[in-house]
């Protein structure tokens, strides 16, 4: 594990191209000395489940920066994030490994861009300047490597998250703060209209962040669609000491709240799947004496449709109306790509809980179409990077919608960075 670090240890916005602007006033900025970074490997203990494919293993990115400011005071800083391949850079025609291959030539190239770039700024105005050139970088890569199919925005800001991480992490750290505390008028050049819009004016982004952490946050266990609800699911028993099954480790870890991972492609499955885990999980609570626990529930954006999404809830309630009013929020249940399905609004469904936009949240202008179709929350992510999870967590509270944070089966420091984000989000 990498030394506590001011972003870690604190429990696609709108790009506006490559104008870069300082402030004579403000010299909080930061310089870039230097940027490296290296890779970790990681098996999981058992095969995950999600979006019809399962992942047996993970690889991290982890970046380390130094970075200087104006009266000649400098620090280290560290970002790491799961490259998360299968999820952000879905392709039927390429393997695992050519799309992870593809991020790590990606990785490369964002190394000697950040490393380059040689203006003062804050970790936030930085990352916006260098998004740019991250995607430009993304589709030189897509062409080097002939590609099937181009490297698409959300991994390219899932490649470059661990890169913004450090610089935060840097820019908190070379200020003796947390992160966290560097948002306000005092660190940063710009309001929020500068990267949001005009209903912003005169608003900084700590008027959205807490400066101090919740002390007590809600951990969802996510239940992979092939993980073991009772010992009759289990194909292969590992005798390793831990739990087996989801009774055993809502027992071992005293869980309350759990992440449903469905199919999304065949109702039945879905209804069934999830009725067992109600009724499983009942049954364990009533033996802990608990009285309230909580799902999520994540289609991986694989329903046909919103009908598919309206029947399920509909037969749902029917069977277990308890366990239908224990669902917190629904997760993008339909297509990421928005512009090309208009036709999945989510307004009837949001009715009955709140669908959260989360693979299509890659800016500002993607999050206003999810309202527009109808979506009435936002994941926010640290593995598409702290600018944009940051800036996209005061527009939807400024638009009054639900948020929720939600890592990307991140281990180590990531999911540390991820825990933090979550608890210095208000209302999370």
């Amino acid at each position: 594990m990498a030394p506590v670090t001011s972003l870690l240890a604190s429990v696609a916005f709108r790009s506006w191209g490559n104008t870069f602007h300082t402030s004579a006033t403000r010299p909080a900025g930061i310089r870039i000395d230097d940027v490296s970074y290296d890779y970790e490997e990681f098996r999981y203990r058992t095969p995950y489940k999600f979006g019809g494919k399962e992942v047996d293993r993970t690889t991290i990115l982890n970046v380390r920066c130094v970075v200087h400011i104006a009266n000649g005071r400098s620090a280290h800083g560290f970002g790491s994030m799961t490259m998360g391949n299968v999820w952000s850079f879905p392709s039927e025609r390429m393997s695992y490994d050519r799309t992870l291959g593809a991020m790590r030539a990606l990785a490369e190239r964002m190394r000697k861009i950040t490393a380059d770039f040689k203006e003062a700024g804050h970790s936030i105005d930085i990352n916006g300047a260098l998004e740019p050139e991250y995607l430009k970088a993304a589709e030189e890569v897509s062409r080097r490597l002939q590609l099937e199919d181009a490297i698409p925005k959300l991994c390219t800001l899932v490649t470059a998250s661990a890169f913004d991480a450090a610089l935060h992490d840097a820019f908190g750290k070379v200020h003796g703060l947390t992160s966290y505390r560097t948002y306000g008028r005092d660190f940063m050049t710009h309001d929020l209209s500068y990267y949001l819009g005009p209903e912003f004016k005169g608003e900084y982004l700590d008027r959205y962040v807490l400066t101090a952490p919740s002390a007590l946050l809600a951990l969802y266990h996510s239940v992979g669609a092939s993980d073991a609800i009772e010992d009759s699911d289990i194909k292969k028993r590992l005798n390793d000491g831990l739990p087996e099954t989801l009774s055993g480790w809502i027992r071992y870890n005293g869980l309350t709240h759990l992440k449903i991972k469905l199919d999304g492609n065949d109702l039945a499955w879905d209804l069934d799947r999830t009725l067992r885990i109600d009724r499983t999980t009942t049954e364990v609570q009533a033996q802990r004496g608990m009285k309230t626990w909580g799902y999520s529930l994540d289609f991986n954006e694989r329903c046909p449709n919103v009908g598919y999404l309206l029947e399920f809830l509909r037969r749902l309630k029917e069977k277990t109306p308890a366990g239908f009013e224990r669902i917190r929020y629904i997760e993008q249940p339909t297509a990421r790509d928005l512009e090309k399905h208009r036709e999945n609004t989510m307004h009837e469904a949001a009715k009955l809980r709140p669908v959260v936009i989360d693979e299509s949240l890659t800016g500002l202008d993607r999050l206003m179409l999810a309202r527009e179709m109808g979506y009435s929350g936002a994941a926010l992510k640290a593995c598409k990077g702290q600018s944009q999870a940051l800036l996209m967590a005061a527009a939807a509270q400024k638009y009054k919608m639900f948020l929720c944070v939600q890592d990307l089966t991140c281990p180590g420091a990531s999911l540390v960075h991820s825990v933090g984000l979550a608890a210095h989000m208000p209302g999370v």
